[in-house]
């Protein structure tokens, strides 16, 4: 694996530009993926301004948000990297909700949020309609591999030995290695960008 060195600037200038270039009326559907550690939210957070720039509305949405309710998610327990792996996310919502309308065509009504997993109930959040021409920022763990209907996808990769240093949630670690393995999210993601170190990034450029 080759990886370029850039400067966080650069790389959110670099993906701004990539993003602002699809039609400029045709929504386009982002994911920025990545382990928690990797602070994929912030890299999608960061989008924002510079696309707005560019002359393209935003929308951020989160895969924490659609998260199953507990009693589904922890079926197998609270600590199970398989049901973490397999089961926590609500996919078909998240399809149907937000990225679906978004299809050439739709209806551009969208749902920021479905699931509170904190409170564990529904959000109850209105729907938005999305102009022509805006970008949704989707952040999140684990999302390539599902079939997620997507224009452009980030992958944010922490090698094992980073994982491991910097997962809180230990538990968790043997998700994203089964991840690593059975997708290949550096090659599955239109950019993979190395994030073992903290504040500096590097762009794969071969895996």
């Amino acid at each position: 694996m080759r990886a370029r060195p850039i400067s966080q600037e650069r790389l959110v200038e670099e993906l701004a530009d990539r993003i602002a270039a699809y039609p400029r009326h045709d929504w386009v559907r982002v994911a920025v993926d990545g382990a928690p550690a990797a602070n994929p939210g912030e890299l999608a957070d960061a989008l924002v301004g510079p696309l707005r720039v560019r002359g393209r509305e935003t929308l951020r949405v989160s895969s924490w948000d659609f998260l199953r309710p507990a009693s589904l998610r922890f079926e197998y327990g609270k600590q199970d990297p398989d049901a973490y792996y397999d089961d926590w996310l609500d996919v078909n919502g998240l399809i149907r909700e937000v990225l679906a309308p978004l299809d050439p065509g739709g209806t551009g009504k969208v749902l920021p949020t479905l699931w509170d997993p904190v409170r564990d109930r529904a959000t109850r959040a209105p729907y938005t309609v999305l102009p022509a021409g805006t970008v949704l920022l989707l952040d999140g763990s684990l999302l390539l591999g599902r079939w997620l209907p997507l224009e452009f996808t980030v992958h944010l990769r922490l090698s094992p030995a980073a994982l491991a240093r910097r997962t809180a949630d230990a538990w968790t670690a043997p998700a994203f290695l089964r991840y690593e393995a059975e997708v290949e999210p550096a090659s599955t993601a239109d950019v993979a960008v190395s994030v073992d170190r903290p504040g500096h990034p590097a762009l794969i450029e071969e895996v």
